[in-house]
């Protein structure tokens, strides 16, 4: 009898995780493209440039190349033009993209009462998921602020305020242009560092981050190379970018695209550089705590990823704390488990920030 009511709902969550995926109709099949004028800028390239390689060739070895060399790769120059004017600190990012709208990072601020200096400000950058609108996740950190806790919410590359005109989503966050995916992720990052920076010359001490789906890759990476970020709440989570794009549900479209050219072994050796599960040593090293939740349901970030995620964790010996949450992907963002999936957020950041 428990076993066929756990098959029952699983069948009414993964049907409304269809109704909730397909509202979206302006996802487009965008053509594949190595995209090898987008690596032109990173450290690797510039020191390694391309000399008679094949185009997959050249990517792998870049790849291999930024991996090694990592904390090179996400390496920048702090910006001097933090401006805070209307509950949003603006800066340009330090990657140069073609887009002009991409390349100025906004971040609503979202400030908590402080108490006159007698305990360290707590502060923690939160990453939304991939396509989020412009409040999504907003009401998380009003609730953070109100326990203490500053939020300051970015932006992600090629999102909202970022977002050149062409497009309705944002495809160029993601996609089948394979160093555009890289160079997007790599600017996250550098822009998450960035909102860091800021934080401390608002004389933040205490550091932590929280990232959603897309947002907690981005998260992740920042985490691995940032020294600063002692706190980590990861939504979702996967080892590798690759798996999440080829079996997700949401992401069907670019699949459509990429399977024509290459396959998924090809295409985790072409994003190495971006996935989490390349820099777990290094995020071990890190004296954090980290908190990991997961959907049982999930259509997106399969279960399976997660778990995989959570293993690695558990042989690295992490300070950690894992939740299970029993709905998918976009019901995570509807009620009940919206709000549940909030109060394991803020109870977690309270107790460990």
């Amino acid at each position: 009898m428990r076993a066929t009511a756990s098959r029952l709902y699983g069948r009414w969550i993964q049907s409304w995780e269809q109704r909730l995926c397909y509202r979206a109709t302006n996802r487009v099949v965008r053509r594949f493209e190595w995209g090898l004028d987008w690596a032109g800028d990173w450290p690797c390239a510039v020191r390694h440039p391309k000399n008679g390689d094949g185009a997959e060739d050249y990517v792998s070895k870049l790849n291999q190349i930024a991996m090694r060399d990592s904390d090179e790769f996400f390496a920048y120059e702090r910006p001097a033009n933090f401006r805070l004017e209307d509950g949003i600190l603006r800066f340009r990012s330090p990657v140069d993209t073609p887009y002009a709208e991409n390349n100025v990072v906004h971040a609503q601020w979202f400030p908590a009462r402080q108490d006159n200096g007698r305990r360290p400000k707590k502060a923690v950058v939160l990453l939304p998921h991939w396509n989020a609108p412009v409040d999504g996740h907003n009401a998380l950190c009003r609730g953070l602020s109100r326990l203490g806790i500053s939020a300051l919410r970015i932006s992600l590359p090629y999102h909202d305020y970022r977002m050149p005109p062409e497009l309705q989503r944002a495809d160029y966050a993601v996609s089948a242009n394979v160093c555009r995916t890289i160079d997007a992720a790599r600017q996250a990052v550098i822009d998450v560092r960035c909102c860091f920076d800021w934080l401390e010359s608002q004389d933040y001490e205490r550091l932590g981050i929280v990232g959603t789906s897309l947002g907690s890759c981005y998260a992740y990476l920042a985490s691995a190379h940032d020294p600063r970020i002692a706190v980590n709440v990861f939504n979702h989570c996967s080892l590798h970018v690759a798996d999440v794009v080829w079996t997700g549900l949401s992401t069907q479209h670019i699949r459509q695209s990429l399977e024509e050219h290459i396959d998924l072994d090809q295409l985790r050796r072409a994003w190495m550089a971006i996935s989490p599960g390349n820099y777990m040593q290094k995020f071990a090293a890190r004296k954090h705590k980290s908190l990991f939740i997961y959907a049982r349901y999930d259509t997106t970030f399969l279960p399976e990823f997660s778990r995989e995620v959570v293993q690695k964790v558990r042989e690295h010996g992490l300070d950690h704390r894992v939740v299970a949450l029993p709905c998918g992907h976009y019901t995570l963002g509807e009620s009940p488990f919206k709000f549940i999936d909030g109060y394991h957020i803020c109870a977690f950041l309270k107790r460990t920030l």
